[in-house]
Order: structure tokens, then sequence, then C-alpha cells
């Protein structure tokens, strides 16, 4: 940007024209401010700044806080055992990634020693140069790579909202769907379709033969393990139910996580933990075109576009605002925005690099990225999104180059350069640490628009309330009256 910036106010003798959100770029470039409204054009001198000046109603292009619009991004739904929004819900561990050769070897390391944390609070802004291992870094923390060394650790029941690079290209896939049908189709198995492809669900051979290594239990027994159909929760982990091969259904074995880990089934409690929390994220609307169409509506998706058009039909945004309102479907806790550029390839970027470098004399820009929220959006759409992201109730970790944006939204950083990660600000500096308190949903609407209200939940006695009410069975056992199972249960 600041090479672009000084090479393009260096001409003497050439007109620029620019289309542009980003408004410290204009500020610093144009002389002058064409201005499209109401299908009619007017030519105002001087930068943005001066043209704000003039048009005051034009705040909004100027200042991202000015915007008239606005979008609402779902609330993050209960997460077991976080009481506090500065509870880590994520972590990295000592992760070190170096991409391997065709002979297995891993050759240069992207990454190395890096220790991060996310949690409800986060703002981050991960900053740093084209291939420096920014995304590299994201997609080892969201599950698309797993590293060579280290550790990933996620809440078991963490949902995460990611918006990778080739998001435009999932897009692309399904063309003739609506917006609403599309959605549809991602969520109508029970979870997010995009993470039935990610490296920490898919198995490869050699785990597939460790699964057909026989597992030895306390009574001697060996048995191979068939799949996980289950989970429960214990007071500080989970136990898993193990289906063995080859046994009856009924025929299974609760077993406790660490020992399915030290066996190398981290994959298979992946998939049970993902369907779970999908399960939990799901429960609370119903995936029907109404509701669909509602949530579309929340990201600026009007139903003109979002149920009756073709994603053939809309333009870049439209697409930014489909992809995040596809990603929020299921009320996520953590959003993660990947946009760093991205440079074209084959034959016609080569060529276009090379015509640039002839007629200019200069090395080409970076090429656009397929995906880039930021850029894609209009002034008043970006301003809508950093207003949805401040009054969002879950984590935010964004890669963008748009310093405006991020200098807006996030007080912690994330600089990667030279294979290390270097952490700046804390979470803490965006909200006090208080304890959390989670808003129980009252009401509910079912498959067929009713409005259901949901069950309170059971409220846990006191020693004192647990005495009296024990007092009063044992009063009505001796008038002769029944007592339910139910009733001893309480």
């Amino acid at each position: 940007m600041a090479w672009l910036e000084a090479y393009l106010t260096s001409l003497t003798d050439v007109t620029s024209m620019i289309v542009s959100h980003d408004s410290s770029f204009l500020d610093n470039v144009c002389t002058h401010i064409i201005h499209y409204e109401s299908r009619k054009l007017r030519r105002y001198k001087g930068n943005l700044s001066e043209f704000v000046k003039a048009v005051p109603a034009a705040r909004s292009y100027y200042e991202l806080g000015a915007t008239s619009i606005k979008f609402v991004l779902p609330e993050p739904s209960f997460l077991e055992g976080v009481k506090s929004k500065d509870r880590a819900i994520m972590k990295l561990r000592d992760v070190s990634f170096g991409y391997a050769g065709a002979d297995g070897v891993v050759g240069r390391t992207i990454l190395s020693n890096v220790s991060v944390q996310c949690c409800l609070n986060s703002r981050v802004a991960v900053l740093g140069a084209n291939g420096a291992g920014k995304s590299t870094m994201i997609k080892l923390l969201t599950g698309e790579m797993e590293p060579c060394e280290g550790d990933v650790w996620k809440h078991p029941n963490l949902r995460i909202a990611y918006v990778a690079q080739h998001a435009f290209h999932h897009l692309e896939m399904h063309l003739e769907k609506t917006p609403n049908e599309y959605i549809r189709w991602r969520y109508q198995i029970g979870e997010d379709r995009e993470n039935l492809t990610k490296v920490d669900r898919v198995m490869t051979d050699e785990e597939e033969r460790a699964l057909q290594e026989p597992f030895k239990l306390e009574d001697g027994t060996k048995r191979v393990v068939d799949k996980l159909v289950g989970r429960r929760k214990l007071k500080r982990d989970y136990e898993y139910e193990v289906q063995w091969a080859g046994y009856r259904a009924d025929e299974t074995t609760w077993m406790p996580r660490d020992a399915l880990e030290l066996r190398g089934f981290g994959k298979l409690i992946t998939e049970v933990d993902v369907k779970e929390a999908a399960r939990l994220g799901m429960h609370s609307r119903p995936l029907t075109q109404a509701q669909v169409e509602k949530h579309l509506l929340d990201l600026g998706v009007d139903a003109e576009f979002g149920t009756h058009s073709h994603i053939r039909g809309l333009s870049g945004g439209q697409k930014v605002k489909v992809v995040l309102a596809a990603a929020m479907w299921q009320s996520p806790h953590m959003l993660i925005l990947d946009e760093v550029g991205r440079r074209a390839r084959g034959e016609r970027a080569r060529g276009r690099g090379e015509g640039f470098r002839a007629r200019f004399d200069q090395p080409p820009p970076p090429f656009p990225c397929l995906l880039q929220p930021t850029n894609y959006l209009d002034r008043e759409s970006l301003g809508a999104l950093a207003d949805a992201i401040k009054d969002y109730g879950g984590g935010v970790v964004m890669i963008t180059h748009n310093r405006e944006f991020s200098g807006a939204l996030c007080p912690e950083t994330w600089t990667v350069a030279d294979g290390t990660l270097t952490s700046v600000g804390a979470p803490a500096a965006l909200l006090e640490a208080a304890k959390l308190e989670w808003k129980r949903q009252e009401t509910t609407v079912d498959a067929l628009g009713n409005t259901v209200k949901v069950a309170a939940p059971k409220k846990k006695l006191s020693n004192k309330e647990k005495k009296k009410a024990a007092k009063v069975r044992a009063a009505r056992r001796e008038r002769g009256e029944e007592v339910s199972d139910t009733e001893e249960d309480e």
C-alpha cells in the first residue's frame, strides 16, 4: 500500500481513476472526488477529507461509525465451564510447522514455537508481510492443518466460524442455488459440511491402520474400536462411548478422553465433539427457509437476493455477506476472518505482471485475494460489520491489511515475522474481566413458525433446601402418600 501510494502520487503525466473503500488511501492519493449518487455524477476538488466537508451526509465514506445500516451477528450460546470472557477457549502451545517435500522431509520452517490463546473477549488483528505465515497459523488454529510439533487445544463444545481465503471457491460451486438454499444445504446433515474435509477430521492410511490395533481392556479382553457413538461429562473431563467391532450395539464401553487420545483416536474424538457442538448450536432455531431468510437479513442480504436470486447474479459485496452469514449460522463462539492477499497464478497472471513491468518500469503490485471482506464491502456495510463485531459476544481474530478497520476493533495484535509470533495487547484491554452469566433462551421457533417456550433449567437446591424437601417427603410417606422416583431424584 505504501509503495502504491508513493507510485501514484509520483505520476505527473498520467490520470489515475481509483475505486476504493480505503479512506486513508484515498486521502493520500486523490486530488478530486467523483460522487455517484441517485444515478448522477458530481465532481469535487480535493481529497476525501475535503469531500466530506462539502458533503457532510457522506461521513460514512470517511468514518466507519457513521454508517446508517445495521448488521447483527448471532450471540454464541452457552459454553460449558466458561464463566469469564477472559478464559481461554482455544490455544496453540509451542507449535511449529513446515511444509514437507516429496521425500516427506520437512523443509523450511514456517512457524516455530508459537504459543497464543483466544477467549470470548478476544479482538485480535494478525499482522505481517505476505508469505510470513499468518494464514498458516490461522489454519493450524482452526484445524485446516496439523502442526509438526506442539499442541492445538480447543474447548470440546467450541464452534468456530472461519471465513477463509478460498470461501468464494466453495460458493462458486453452488451458483445455481439461492443463498437461502446454499445455507440449508450446508447444514442439512446436522453439522457444517465445510468441516468434513478438514485435516483434523480426515483419517490418514496410517491412522486407519492404527484403529485396527486391538485395545486391551481392564478385564484382559482385546477388542478393536469400531467408532465412538456418544459422550458424557465428568467433573473435569469427558468420557466417550466406544462401539466395538464385532459386538452388539448395546455392548459399548465408556472410556476417558485421555486414554483414547494416547491410543491415537484424537480424530474420532474431534468428530464426536464437533457433532455435539453443532447440536448445541442448532437447537435454538430450525433450518427452515423463513429462519435462514431472517438470518441473511441480519447480515444485510434482503429476501430479494437471499431467497429469490441465484448466487450467480450476486455482486462481490453480496457474496461476502452470504459467506459470512453461512459461517455464522450455528451461533459460533469464535469468528476468524482470513483475507491476506494471494498472488494470481498461471500464464495469464504472469503475462499481466510482465506487461505492468514493461509499461511502467516498476514491479507489479500484489494481485488481489480471492476474498477480502474489507475490500468487497462498501463503506456503509464495512461500518455495519465493524459495529456488529463490537457488539458480538464471541471472540474475533482477523487477518487484514485495512488499518482503519483493525485499528477501530482490535486492542490485541499478533505480528508474524521470521517464523515467530509476537503478541501485543490483551483481551482485557477491551473489556474488564467479569463473571460471565449466559442468558437463558426463553423462547424458540419450531419448524412451523410457532413460538415455543423453552423449559427453564432445574434450580440447584442448597443443602438447607434439600433437608427441608426430605422432611416433606418423609411426612408424606407417613401419611401413606406415594412419592415418585422423580421426586426422590430431585
